[in-house]
């Protein structure tokens, strides 16, 4: 095997950074992951530390060059956690500002303000999400706002915005580069994904110069080379995409009506919908699921803030297991846990409630509730959540025969049968359940000639294991109308 044929992977995540590397047949040279601090200044407010985040990159990075002991790369692909916001000096590469997570709720006046002003039916026309404080352009106006000179640093040129891919690409390029891709730039509430282009309108409306703004890429493309005083060598960089998109390309989710579900820090499922931008009428997102070929394929999804991160709020703030694999002993020796309900809104609610202003709650306890129920519950609260998604879409019309799964939590076999009973639908779960960080990999392969086609990539993808669904019909619906009642106990207000 040619020493060309090796590709480089940035999985840049909300609780941790991972570099893996691949062969040209997908798999694992090399691998290494860095979990690092999340910040919480103020109840709802998410942070990171750009330079924490940097320095976990560039660690796993030379770990994994280090273990691989591969003299030449065809490519890097990077992915990260989208709508994550950071604004940096053109000069120094510093950024003004603590990067505002996904997650943060600090905008939510914000949104409901231009709400009030009857905003929100452009917004999404122009770029399929709604006004929420998930997405970057509420978090830039802030950034903007609340940094002493950074709107007049901006206005004069000084400044960059960017999502971590964007970050990253600059510091790896030694600031030459400023871009990202358009899955990423789907996800900023700035980018009209009909004419793909940066909207003039959506700036002036969010007070955003667009002096701050990257070149908007395919997500296999070039995206220069990494500076020989970074990483000791020089690898083309050659394919970028937001997480959830990158996940559905691990999947080889290329057909239309293809589904993925990732179970990371939150959950986002994808359904593919090919060359149709479809409009959903149940609060679900249109988006950029890739362009490739200067081809754009939409996909339409649904946003689960709080997935993984419940799990690991079980073991860091409750203390009630050592680590996440105790959950499935502890849900096995339980059984399915009907009355206690825990409804992990610890960052509002996403799709289909957009309720930013709803918080976390465990309801239904008894004097025999206990650790085993509490943890039991947490993983139903995921599958449940899922099953809201896949409800909407099919009322939108999209009807899943099989849904892929990946992520951390889908190694937990009692967690996938449920979820399979809960909505009703084959859920299979491939060899390689790393599937954010694998997209990036095909990315790379396909930027740089690696592999010819989709179709090749779609060609290395494996089942391990299938769930098929098994609870009566009753059942379900009983046990669904419970959570649908917890939920309505922590919304902050009656839709």
């Amino acid at each position: 095997m040619s020493a060309s044929q090796y590709l480089m992977a940035i999985d840049q995540g909300t609780s941790s950074s991972r570099v893996v590397v691949f062969d040209q047949n997908a798999a694992v040279v090399a691998s290494a992951q860095q979990e690092f601090p999340q910040e919480f200044p103020q109840p709802g407010w998410v942070e990171h530390d750009p330079e924490v985040i940097w320095n976990s990159v560039l660690e796993v990075t030379r770990k994994s060059l280090a273990a691989a002991d591969v003299k030449n790369y065809a490519g890097l692909g990077i992915t990260n956690q989208r709508e994550t916001t950071l604004i940096w000096d053109r000069k120094s590469g510093e950024c003004v500002h603590h990067a505002i997570v996904w997650q943060d709720r600090r905008t939510a006046d914000y949104c409901q303000k231009l709400k009030d002003k009857g905003a929100e039916e452009s917004v999404t026309q122009k770029t399929g999400l709604r006004l929420d404080p998930y997405f970057s352009a509420t978090k830039i106006a802030w950034i903007l706002e609340n940094v002493a000179n950074a709107r007049q640093r901006a206005e004069n040129g000084q400044l960059a915005f960017g999502t971590i891919d964007c970050f990253l690409l600059w510091r790896l390029t030694g600031g030459r580069v400023h871009a990202t891709d358009a899955s990423n730039a789907s996800r900023t509430l700035l980018f009209n994904i009909h004419t793909q282009e940066w909207d003039r309108e959506l700036l002036e409306l969010f007070d955003v110069p667009e002096s701050l703004l990257p070149e908007v890429k395919d997500c296999a493309d070039d995206f220069g080379v990494t500076d020989q005083s970074v990483l000791g060598a020089q690898i083309p960089i050659c394919g970028i995409a937001g997480d959830q998109q990158a996940a559905l390309i691990g999947q080889a989710g290329f057909q239309t009506g293809a589904t993925k579900s990732t179970y990371g820090t939150g959950c986002f499922v994808i359904a593919n919908t090919g060359q149709d931008a479809v409009r959903s009428k149940h609060n679900l997102l249109t988006t950029v699921a890739y362009r490739l070929d200067g081809k754009t394929t939409f996909g339409i999804e649904g946003s689960i803030f709080v997935a993984g991160s419940a799990i690991q709020w079980l073991r860091d703030q409750l203390r009630i297991i050592e680590s996440a694999p105790d959950t499935q002993a502890i849900a096995e020796a339980t059984g399915i846990v009907e009355h206690v309900h825990v409804v992990p809104a610890f960052a509002g609610l996403g799709a289909p409630y957009w309720d930013p202003k709803a918080r976390g709650a465990i309801l239904g306890l008894s004097r025999d509730s206990g650790i085993n129920e509490i943890v039991t519950a947490t993983l139903q609260a995921v599958a449940y959540q899922t099953k809201d998604l896949v409800n909407a879409m099919s009322d939108d019309g999209m009807h899943p025969s099989v849904i892929r799964v990946d992520g951390g939590m889908v190694a937990n076999d009692w967690f996938l049968q449920f979820l399979a009973d809960m909505v009703n639908v084959t859920v299979e779960r491939p060899v390689n359940v790393e599937s954010t960080v694998l997209g990036a990999a095909f990315l790379a392969g396909l930027g740089s000639g690696v592999f010819a086609s989709t179709d090749a990539i779609a060609d290395l993808w494996a089942s391990d294991r299938v769930f098929e669904p098994q609870m009566p019909d009753d059942q379900r619906n009983a046990l669904y109308r419970g959570w649908q009642d917890a939920v309505a106990r922590v919304r902050s207000s009656v839709p």
